[in-house]
């Protein structure tokens, strides 16, 4: 399994990003897929989630509204696409995969709100 995040880097308040996750080595159709956020000092935490099928998501209360998960099964890739984004979103985002009861992460990209 390997999971590649990109499309980080420094961004002003109210902007956008989109993140991308590359999957290789598994069935990617056939799993959730989940993008997690760590802020130094904080423990890691899950932002939005994914069903197989692209049918059901999950958000954090922190980002509902301006955050939006999607998949591209053809692709091989999941994205986050964050509007408005804000300096408490500033932290290192992963996407993660449960395959056979383990955790499969990514390197992170690092994503930083700053004026």
């Amino acid at each position: 399994v390997q999971l590649v995040e990109s499309g980080g880097g420094l961004v002003q308040p109210g902007g956008s990003l989109r993140l991308s996750c590359a999957a290789s080595g598994f069935t990617f159709s056939n799993y959730l897929m989940s993008w997690y956020r760590q802020a130094p000092g904080q423990e890691r935490e899950l932002v939005a989630a994914m069903g197989s099928s692209g049918g059901s998501t999950h958000y954090a209360d922190s980002v509902k509204g301006r955050f939006t998960i999607s998949r591209d099964n053809a692709k091989n890739t999941v994205y986050l696409q964050m509007n408005s984004l804000k300096p408490e979103d500033t932290a290192v985002y992963y996407c993660k995969v449960r395959k056979l009861a383990r955790d499969y992460w990514g390197q992170g990209t690092q994503v930083t709100v700053s004026s």
